[in-house]
């Protein structure tokens, strides 16, 4: 069926109502109601019943039937079957994907040194890879072969030695053979057919057969998300990334067909996806809706289309494109589009975006599946607090100090001051009884 008028909501400067619509748009993020206890079931479950919780929710949510002795963990022989599924052409996508991800991964990892404070004692910091990390990576109407790669390449570029994947099963207990693929060339150590809050759950918790883990990352649905929300403290969590969304800021200098195949490339991931169109062009702003109405009709996922346009997209033209900046930091949006001539000047004022593209020519689908960065960004408003996946929340941070017998005497009457004033003389007798002897 084509989305033959699809139906966007569009905001004017002019309006009456404009302020109080432009407010709706300042995000905090939040579980979406009813979530919150759903997830806390599903953790209690898993923490008590463990395998069979787990067994019981891939046939409740999934339609995956692991009770006839087909195994939760993805086997040797499943990965070896999909290498032969996956084309040429595939592997050699994901291979180019994976050498950026790596690449600019091992660029961005932080590294040891060591230097000298004010009164010569030797301090420092020391990077080391966690040693087990959990992954996951969302199925449902898409198999997000690029997600694996985000991902994982990131914990492989760490040097994390085991790395745990949980992305969720057909109906037939299956997992898309490119995935597998994709996962296997990424470092992934084990593979299980989970998806989920009780995926995230038997990371964090560990089950029967499912040693947990020391940090869970990846994107996912508002029940992965708010899993990782509780579950944070009892294992680390890299960030809060839910359904995609995207926003496109432009002046005059923008190209409609281009902003449309971008939000429409968004739309379609269907769901609580959302997009957002914002400009100071009044010709623009007709164009694009024209655009998007015209492009629609050619595009397969006409489901997930309609909804998302229906419900996730918005338009708004604003009196001076500064005005749009305001916008965009309220709204804080994972994917940012900015095209303006003025970009020197705007870019700066750009605070809480997750990932921004620059210019025309530069599609947000390319930054989901090649560029480098990882796609996994902070979503529904969270990138006011969180940023983006790096390579470095797959190492854990030690400081260290070391004091020799000139630097602890100038320390030491420093240390026995705070002391003093904080009425714990037992430190300060720790520093001073060094120097005494």
């Amino acid at each position: 069926m084509l989305v033959s008028r699809p139906i966007m909501r569009t905001i004017r400067y002019t309006q009456k109502n404009f302020a109080s619509a432009i407010r709706k748009l300042d995000r905090r993020s939040a579980p979406p109601e009813g979530v919150e206890k759903i997830v806390n079931d599903v953790i209690e479950e898993v923490r008590t019943r463990g395998d069979e919780a787990i067994i019981e929710f891939s046939k409740k949510f999934d339609g995956a039937d692991f009770k006839n002795g087909k195994a939760l963990r993805v086997t040797n022989a499943e990965l070896e079957a999909a290498d032969d599924q996956v084309e040429p052409a595939t592997r050699k996508a994901i291979a180019a994907s994976q050498k950026n991800v790596i690449q600019f991964a091992k660029k961005s990892l932080r590294k040891d040194w060591h230097g000298k404070n004010a009164q010569g004692a030797e301090v420092g910091e020391i990077y080391q890879p966690f040693e087990r990390v959990g992954i996951y990576v969302p199925g449902g109407s898409a198999p997000l072969v690029s997600t694996a790669n985000m991902t994982a390449c990131l914990a492989k570029a760490a040097g994390c030695p085991e790395i745990v994947v949980m992305t969720p099963p057909g109906a037939d207990g299956t997992v898309n053979p490119a995935l597998l693929y994709a996962l296997k060339e990424a470092g992934a150590t084990e593979i299980y057919k989970i998806g989920g809050a009780q995926a995230v759950a038997a990371m964090a918790l560990g089950t029967q057969t499912i040693s947990p883990v020391l940090k869970v990352y990846g994107p996912g649905n508002s029940f992965v998300v708010e899993a990782k929300r509780q579950l944070f403290g009892v294992v680390a969590v890299d960030l809060l990334p839910g359904p995609s969304e995207v926003v496109v800021l432009s002046d005059k200098s923008g190209k409609a067909p281009y902003i449309a195949a971008d939000l429409l490339a968004q739309a379609e991931h269907g769901g609580d996806s959302g997009m957002g169109f914002i400009t100071d062009s009044e010709e623009l702003f007709e164009e694009v809706q024209t655009e998007i109405k015209e492009q629609v009709q050619t595009l397969s996922r006409q489901t997930q289309l309609r909804k998302s346009l229906k419900e996730g997209c918005w338009m708004i033209l604003v009196e001076k494109l500064e005005d749009g900046v305001d916008i965009v930091n309220a709204y804080a949006p994972e994917h940012l589009s900015l095209v303006t001539t003025r970009e020197k000047t705007i870019l700066p004022k750009i605070k809480t975006s997750g990932a921004i593209f620059l210019g025309n020519l530069s599609p947000v689908a390319v930054g989901d599946f090649l560029a480098g960065p990882s796609h996994e960004l902070p979503t529904g408003g969270a990138g006011k607090s969180f940023p983006g996946l790096t390579v470095d929340q797959f190492q854990r941070r030690t400081s260290i100090v070391r004091l020799d017998k000139e630097s602890i005497a100038k320390s030491a009457p420093i240390v026995e001051e705070f002391a003093r004033i904080e009425g714990l003389d037992a430190h300060g007798r720790s520093a001073t009884i060094r120097t005494e002897r």
